[in-house]
C-alpha cells in the first residue's frame, strides 16, 4: 500500500507489482526506444568523413564526370559508391574497414576494375587519388 500525502488529506493507493504490463507500447517523440538486441553493430562513416567524401563529390559533379552515388553499410565494411549513371556498376568504391586498421589502413579507393587505387588511414590523403581526375589542361 502507498500512502500519497496531498494538502487537504492522505489519499490511499493499492500497488500491484505482479500485474504485467500492456502488450502494445504506445510511443511518441519523447519516449525512449526500447532496447531489442539484433545483429552486430554495422560499420558506418560519420559526418566528418561523408563531409569530406560529399565535398569531393559536389566538385565532381559540378565538373560532369559523376552523377550519382550509393552508400552501403555493412557488418565489416562501409562502402560509398561512386556512379558515372545510374543503371552503371560503381566507377569507384571508397571503402572504410576499422579491423583493417592496424594491418592494411582504414580507408581505400577502388577503381571498377577492383584495383586498389589507393590506401591510407587519412580519409583526405586517400581521397587524393580521386582529386587528381579534375585538374585538367585546358586549351
Amino acid at each position: 500500500m502507498i500512502l500519497l500525502g496531498l494538502s487537504r488529506g492522505i489519499l490511499k493507493a493499492e500497488l500491484d507489482l505482479r500485474a504485467k504490463p500492456p502488450h502494445h507500447i504506445i510511443m511518441n517523440q519523447n519516449a525512449p526506444i526500447p532496447f531489442r538486441p539484433g545483429p552486430a553493430e554495422k560499420v558506418a562513416f560519420q559526418r566528418r568523413e561523408l563531409g569530406d567524401i560529399l565535398t569531393l563529390y559536389g566538385r565532381m559533379v559540378a565538373a560532369g564526370e559523376w552523377r550519382d552515388y550509393g552508400i552501403s553499410m555493412l557488418k565489416d565494411v562501409a562502402v560509398f559508391s561512386i556512379f558515372r549513371r545510374a543503371a552503371e556498376h560503381p566507377i569507384y568504391r571508397i571503402e572504410k574497414r576499422p579491423k583493417l586498421a592496424t594491418k592494411q589502413q582504414t580507408y581505400a579507393v577502388i577503381g571498377m576494375d577492383g584495383r586498389i587505387l589507393k590506401r591510407g588511414a587519412d580519409l583526405k590523403q586517400v581521397l587524393r587519388v580521386l582529386e587528381k581526375k579534375l585538374i585538367r589542361a585546358v586549351d
